[in-house]
């Protein structure tokens, strides 16, 4: 399983939270204790049973949690605006605008809606694709994208996208917070670092009539990292502030959302990188305010504190390490073009639209209340970063 292939498809039916408890349990039995990545991996995307196999309600006012897709059209008409400025930078040719993680196509339409009504233009060079190894949520998209589905390519994986050898944009909202992550736990008595996996209850504890599941520990195998240098890396911090840390100091590791980066630098050929999610710009897994780590359960728009039963039931996310990400970028040639929060971001794009001698929308009173929602530090503005990396087309062969 790698990041591009986590993604499963269908709508939940009742019964399937139970299932998924039930296979996870089996998983249990059969090889014991699950590193937590998978167990995450299994209870968000398990294909036909995982938490991102509901097709409705997961966002949004009457689902788990709002996203800036949610807020309203105005976020994708910002995102639509800039990337019709970078398309126009590039050479005469075939251009590429690609999603992923595009759940259910909402923000692409908003983006190709923007496009074609204010740069139409653009129209015979845009080539349209979304990522998405999801045959479910893939139908979903379709069905949303039916406007455009003559111009739109489904690829899933890198592998296929990058025949095509794509010149343009890749983007994601909201992607790499939900990708699965490593978990480590400072256990002192037990006299150091330790993974934490994830095994069987006690039969008759947890809130579901199912099998309950909880947190076991490991020790750190002597060769942990070697073939990840960004966990060597980490490791290696680690082990040097292990001694000022309080015992069950709790740090994670996005070994799938690095991955997926390194992916999506070496698929483009040219062009531009962008991710908006949630996480720190800079002092990574380490910040003291945060003993317990970043991994949090959602549903109906409150935090649980139980991150292990009713797997499939509740979102599982897990702040984004942008430092990683970016230095990762970096290292295959790519340059860091903006590393900012989304309320900078967004002001600055709605600043040039403002003043934009070329036709855009104007801030009416409810793009207005859309823009406050997105850019507030209070709401959505400080939390969500923004990272964008930009390579010209001599830089890939160079």
């Amino acid at each position: 399983m790698n990041a591009a292939e986590i993604q499963g498809g269908r709508t939940l039916r009742a019964d399937d939270a139970g299932r998924l408890a039930e296979r996870i349990a089996g998983l249990i039995r059969q090889g014991g204790p699950l590193p937590f990545d998978r167990f995450m991996a299994l209870a968000l995307y398990e294909p036909g049973l995982g938490y991102y196999e509901r097709e409705a309600g997961t966002i949004g006012r009457e689902g788990d949690f709002f996203t800036s897709v949610s807020v309203g059209s105005c976020f994708g008409e910002m995102l639509a605006f800039r990337f019709a400025g970078w398309l126009e930078e590039l050479e005469a040719g075939t251009v590429w605008l690609i999603e992923a993680g595009a759940h259910d196509g909402r923000l692409m339409a908003d983006i190709l809606a923007w496009l074609d009504r204010w740069r139409p233009r653009l129209g015979s060079r845009l080539a349209c694709g979304i990522l998405e190894p999801s045959p479910g949520r893939r139908a979903w998209q379709q069905a949303r994208l039916e406007p455009w589905r003559d111009r739109i390519r489904w690829f899933a994986s890198f592998g296929e996208l990058a025949h095509e050898a794509p010149r343009g944009i890749l983007f994601a909202n909201e992607l790499l917070d939900a990708l699965p992550v490593r978990r480590f736990e400072w256990r002192a008595k037990a006299g150091g670092w330790q993974e934490s996996s994830v095994g069987l209850a006690p039969v008759g504890t947890g809130d579901t009539a199912g099998p309950a599941f909880r947190w076991e520990h490991r020790p750190m195998p002597s060769g942990a990292g070697s073939a990840d240098r960004w966990l060597r890396r980490q490791l290696d911090l680690a082990r040097d502030l292990a001694p000022a840390l309080p015992d069950g100091f709790v740090w994670e590791h996005g070994a799938f959302a690095i991955e997926w980066w390194r992916q999506a630098a070496d698929c483009m050929m040219e062009g531009w990188l962008l991710t908006l999610d949630y996480g720190e710009l800079e002092g990574g897994a380490f910040l003291p305010e945060r003993p317990q780590g970043t991994l949090r359960a959602f549903a109906g728009h409150r935090q649980t504190p139980d991150l292990l039963n009713a797997p499939g039931t509740r979102d599982l996310t897990a702040d984004v390490d942008f430092a990683l990400i970016r230095q990762s970028g970096e290292d295959a040639g790519w340059t860091t073009a903006a590393y900012t929060t989304q309320g900078r971001f967004l002001t600055e794009i709605a600043a040039e639209m403002t003043m934009s001698l070329e036709a855009v929308p104007r801030l009416d009173a409810g793009r207005r209340r859309q823009l406050l929602t997105l850019v507030h530090p209070e709401h959505l503005g400080q939390r969500f970063k923004v990272l964008v990396q930009h390579r010209p087309e001599t830089a890939h062969h160079d």
